[in-house]
């Protein structure tokens, strides 16, 4: 049999490898300068309660919670979201610890998982969480990077993919 933390990190290679979402994010991050390595940027770790992963800003890693992942799929979409949360630590620079704007634009604009988020990680009342959620909604909902679009499925994941992996091809012809 298996260990938890086998399964887990063999469900990660294959997102890895094999998620449109996570090959567009890996490379959207490499070349943005942040080379992501599978040894050092990921963990397969228990974790308390019924969360999934989370991104570790101190050490820029990205832990998968091994006791709470049992599909692929779920594997697949942890990755892809804590991902997001790496691509705009990479890019954006973003002030996790003392700007509750940044922490609500990076929860992909879902207004409800982006309150939920703060007020997981602040004490600060749900009003007061809410209004930072608010100002940051309309800019935050406009900013598609890497995807280039909202992807609503796979098809569009793997298109995004394509068009981020030939955009330098594109570029060099004109």
């Amino acid at each position: 049999m298996f260990t938890s933390q086998f399964k887990c990190e063999i469900m990660l290679k294959l997102a890895m490898q094999t998620s449109p979402y996570a090959k567009l994010l890996l490379s959207a991050m490499n070349s943005s300068g942040c080379k992501v390595i599978r040894d050092r940027h990921f963990a397969c770790e228990d974790c308390d309660g019924s969360v999934s992963g989370g991104f570790d800003v101190a050490s820029s890693q990205i832990v998968l919670c091994q006791n709470n992942i049992h599909q692929q799929s779920h594997m697949n979409r942890v990755v892809t979201h804590e991902l997001i949360h790496a691509f705009d630590h990479c890019r954006a620079h973003v002030d996790w610890f003392n700007n509750l704007r940044h922490l609500a634009c990076s929860e992909e604009c879902v207004r409800g998982r982006a309150l939920r988020s703060i007020l997981a990680v602040r004490k600060i009342s749900a009003e007061e969480a809410q209004k930072i959620v608010d100002e940051v909604f309309d800019s935050c909902s406009n900013d598609h990077a890497p995807f280039g679009r909202i992807p609503h499925g796979s098809k569009d994941a793997e298109f995004a993919y394509r068009d981020h992996e030939s955009r330098d091809r594109y570029n060099t012809n004109l």
